[in-house]
């Protein structure tokens, strides 16, 4: 069976890559993978497009459930440098969502696009016998603005240094830490505490800070595989080594005991919100005081370095590590709800 989660690179560059449709001179940057954008030339300006599943999770509340799925669809943008400008959303609900319910996720979206400055402009709404929680969608995000201002996430050069917004897991132990609470066997005030760290997912927010902070030559989100699988996409990418060391990232209260309490490890799981951005050392300082100034905790927590007769890839506290080949958050979900239903 095919892991879960995205697809892998051999099937990425077999299935999808050779069979993109018609070739057009205004697709400037066109599907790869580990990369979360693409880009249209018009005129004299770029277009940043990505592509998004919807998951609303009731569990968090409607309102916050619709918020935070259009963030992490409008972060796929933003960490172009260029910010969300327009989104459109298409909706296939389970028949048992009612309208109260849609309406208090639908203004988790639109209150959250509006507070960003970004225009719902198309979309489709409708119930569907088939359809579960927690996928429900998906939406595509875009931006306008200046070709000289996109930041690729395979950009980095040596003698960067790496900076790590939000941290590891964070993502993993908020959601967890909201959806089974009973279950991970903690003591209620680092679960709370756990379930807090939802709010640490500010991709747009962040990136767009980062962006205009200093000159940056890479960024990207740690969505699945987490922290270690994003850098390695970025490290591979560029041809390049990222040598890391885990105690000089900011690590979020109740990540550590809600990942050991699932058997994961926060470096590896799906991070959303959890920025990786490469720049000159200076202007890395830089990035750090402006994501720090707005409440987000960042670090420097290492070095881009010549990958020399080394295969490009990660160096976590001196040793080389592998990015998962699946998320180990989609076994360990899986494990959960199969322990909650008996």
């Amino acid at each position: 069976m095919p892991d879960r989660g995205k697809i892998d690179t051999d099937t990425f560059d077999a299935v999808i890559a050779p069979h993109l449709g018609a070739r057009r001179d205004d697709v400037t940057l066109g599907p790869q993978h580990g990369v979360d954008f693409g880009v249209l030339s018009i005129d004299e300006s770029a277009l940043v497009v990505a592509t998004d599943p919807i998951s609303i999770l009731p569990a968090l509340g409607f309102e916050r459930a619709g918020r935070l799925a259009l963030d992490i669809v409008l972060t796929d943008v933003a960490v172009s440098g260029i910010a969300p400008t327009h989104v459109t959303v298409s909706l296939s609900l389970p028949p048992e969502m009612s309208n109260d319910e849609l309406g208090q996720t639908w203004r988790g979206m639109a209150d959250h696009a509006e507070n960003l400055g970004v225009s719902i402009v198309s979309g489709h709404t409708a119930r569907y016998e088939g359809v579960e929680y927690s996928w429900v969608g998906g939406a595509t995000a875009l931006g306008v603005g200046d070709p000289d201002d996109i930041v690729r996430p395979d950009g980095a050069n040596p003698g960067d240094a790496i900076v790590l917004a939000t941290g590891p897991g964070a993502e993993t132990a908020g959601l967890f830490g909201t959806l089974f609470p009973e279950a991970l066997d903690l003591p209620a005030e680092t679960v709370a505490t756990a379930q807090e760290r939802v709010t640490d997912i500010r991709g747009v927010a962040d990136a767009t800070t980062a962006a205009a902070a200093g000159d940056l030559t890479a960024m990207h989100d740690a969505t699945e595989g987490g922290v270690v699988g994003g850098l390695a996409e970025m490290a591979t990418g560029a041809d390049v080594t990222f040598a890391v060391e885990r105690e000089a990232a900011p690590v979020q209260p109740g990540v550590e005991a809600v990942c050991d309490g699932i058997d994961v490890d926060p470096w590896t799981v799906t991070s959303a919100g959890s920025l990786l951005i490469t720049a000159p050392p200076s202007a890395a300082e830089d990035v750090v005081a402006a994501l720090e100034s707005r409440g987000t905790p960042a670090a420097i927590i290492g070095s881009v370095r010549d990958a020399g007769s080394e295969s490009p890839g990660v160096v976590l506290d001196g040793e080389r590590v592998e990015p998962p080949a699946s998320d180990p958050a989609w076994d360990a979900m899986a494990r959960l709800q199969r322990t909650t239903r008996r």
